[in-house]
């Protein structure tokens, strides 16, 4: 059966940057859930070797508690994130989509590493720009795409 693509005489190669982008974007998403696995696995150690209980979602490890939060931030945007870069490859630009696509996904990369391994009571200033980075990104996807209507 042939695709959607050839069925509407899409020239697959045009879409090479979007795609990118996407697999690069889900990969990123998953490497994040392993390091919960990777962090929950040395904190339990931790406690166990303190003879103590972990206790993964009540017990406010601020290490724990950073790994969820990269995940499940990442998770939050991802349905507008792809939504809109794909609305944006077909109805603006795939090469502008695949640049603001990849410069979202850069900002989402460097959030882990500017939030740090521990969380604390306040939310750190540092995750601040990548943060804006990648709501302007979003808010750049919703206005090329509605100055096409």
């Amino acid at each position: 059966m042939p695709s959607i693509a050839s069925q509407l005489n899409i020239d697959i190669a045009t879409l090479t940057g979007p795609i990118v982008v996407t697999m690069v974007y889900l990969a990123l998403y998953y490497a994040f859930m392993i390091n919960i696995l990777r962090v929950k696995g040395q904190r339990a150690q931790v406690a166990k070797d303190k003879g103590e209980k972990f206790d993964r979602y009540f017990g406010q490890d601020r290490e724990m508690l950073a790994a969820d939060r990269v995940q499940l931030n990442m998770l939050e945007h991802m349905p507008v994130f792809l939504t809109l870069l794909w609305l944006h490859a077909f109805v603006v630009s795939p090469v502008e989509a695949t640049w603001l696509g990849g410069a979202y996904t850069l900002a989402r990369a460097a959030y882990p590493v500017a939030l740090g391994s521990r969380m604390g009571r306040r939310t750190p200033v540092r995750i601040l720009p990548f943060t804006g980075l990648g709501y302007g990104i979003i808010l750049a996807f919703v206005v090329r795409i509605l100055m096409q209507l």
